[in-house]
Parts: structure tokens; sequence; C-alpha cells
């Protein structure tokens, strides 16, 4: 599932493409064809990223509300775009761009309320400039589940997923299994600065970069990472542990992340 940069940096793509123009809005596959003869000839007012959700606003107040889940990819094109690959469940087109989304978890046009309640349910998003952490560390100390399940929680901190989260932890030396009770308000001080400058990262170089002054490396999504899916530890050269935490395999130091 891609992790909150990578919404981020769609949006930011596209909303010098799509804000202020009115887009054709159509569903290849047939499985949106009311939403998008709904949405089809508004002007687009705003694309904008909350979490991992993906949100274009239109002119009638009406939200066209985005979640890739597991499988879903966008693609975005020059114009004139090549015929539909795949199951396109919706495709954005303004007159230089557009992008066909394939395969989303979530393909919705939310109202205004529904819009309210959606940023109502998801927690504080790391990478917005209106984001209160405040509201995150209020419910994580009240909670004795595990930091490393707690700051994936999207309803308590949107944006993180499985790789920063172990990155994360290892770098502010913070064991995953720490109860949130147990989190002094520094240590949740010091994951709230290193998610924001991390995510940043990610956005800027449109890969998962945690080592640092890192670089993209070679690999197929260009990460670049301390401990996850890896053996050594290297900063006390140990043993990096697998385990399995909330159904997700995670990664810890236990010499560099003691659990006390």
């Amino acid at each position: 599932m891609p992790e909150g940069h990578t919404i981020h940096r769609a949006a930011r793509d596209q909303q010098p493409l799509f804000a202020g123009r009115e887009l054709a809005v159509s569903s290849p596959q047939g499985r949106f064809l009311e939403g998008a003869e709904h949405l089809d000839g508004q002007v687009c007012q705003n694309v904008e990223a909350l979490g991992k959700h993906l949100l274009y606003g239109f002119e009638s107040g009406d939200t066209l509300h985005i979640h890739l889940g597991l499988y879903g990819k966008i693609r975005k094109q020059a114009q004139p775009m090549a015929e539909p690959k795949g199951a396109v469940r919706v495709r954005l087109e303004a007159a230089e761009y557009g992008v066909d989304i394939n395969g989303p978890n979530t393909c919705k046009i939310l109202d205004p309320e529904g819009r309210a309640a959606l940023f109502s349910r998801i927690g504080p998003d790391v990478l917005r400039s209106d984001a209160d952490p405040d509201r995150a560390y209020a419910r994580i100390v009240k909670s004795r589940s595990p930091i490393g399940v707690l700051i994936m929680n999207q309803e308590i901190m949107a944006g993180i997923g499985n790789i920063y989260r172990t990155e994360i932890l290892w770098r502010q030396g913070i064991h995953p299994d720490l109860p949130g009770t147990a989190l002094t308000r520094d240590a949740f001080n010091a994951i709230w600065s290193d998610s924001c400058a991390l995510l940043e990262i990610g956005v800027q170089k449109n890969a998962i970069i945690t080592v640092d002054g890192g670089t993209r490396s070679g690999k197929r999504y260009g990460e670049k990472v301390n401990i996850f899916n890896l053996e050594t530890c290297p900063k006390c050269e140990g043993p990096v542990r697998k385990f399995e935490m909330a159904t997700r395999r995670a990664f810890v130091c236990d010499t560099c992340q003691k659990l006390s």
C-alpha cells in the first residue's frame, strides 16, 4: 500500500495540472459511471492529500475521494491520452494532461458533510500544515497498544506506513512494543518531527529515503533504509530482528531500541 508521501506527491504533481480547469471525467471500466457523469465538465478547484487519501475538490462542492488500497495505481499522461490500460475506474482529463486511476479501494463522491466527516475521522497528517500533533499524542498516551501499532493507525497519525514505522522508531531509539501510555511527550515530539522530515523527503525524492544524506537507490522503488528488511543494524552492527506486528512485518534492533 502506498505510504503518505506517495499520495502527497501525486496531489502536488496534479494540482497545477487540474486546479482551475474544467475536467472531462469518465469511467472506462464502467464501475463509476454515475459518479463520472456527475463530475464531468465541472471545474476542479484543488487536488490535495489527507494521509493516504487523495481528494479532488470540484466547483459543486463535491469531492472525489480516492484511496488506492493495496492494488490501486495512478498513471499520468500527456494529451492525447492512450487507450485505457487495464480496469481504469476513473479517468480525469484536462486540456494538456490526464490521469487514469486503476483498482482503487475507494472511489466515491463526498458531499461537504462527507468530506468533513473524513477529516474528522482521519488523524493529523504529518505532511499537512494544518495538522495538530496534540490531537495524535492525546490518543496515543491513553492507549496501552504498542507505539508501533499506534503510529500506523491512520485515525491517530495519518500517512505513516510499514516502512516508515520501522525506520522512524529505529532512528529515535524507541522499541515498537513500547505501550503508548509509556511514551513521553519529548519522545512523541521526536517521532512527529522525524516523520514530518522523512515524509517530506519522500515527497521530494519520490522514494522512501531514511538514511541521513541518502539518495535514491538502484532498487525498483528507489528506497534507501537503515533496517527495514535488512539483517544488520548500521549503528551497533548487531542483528535486526524480524517479527509480526498487527499482521504486518516489522523490524527492530533490540540493542539500539531497548524496551524499558
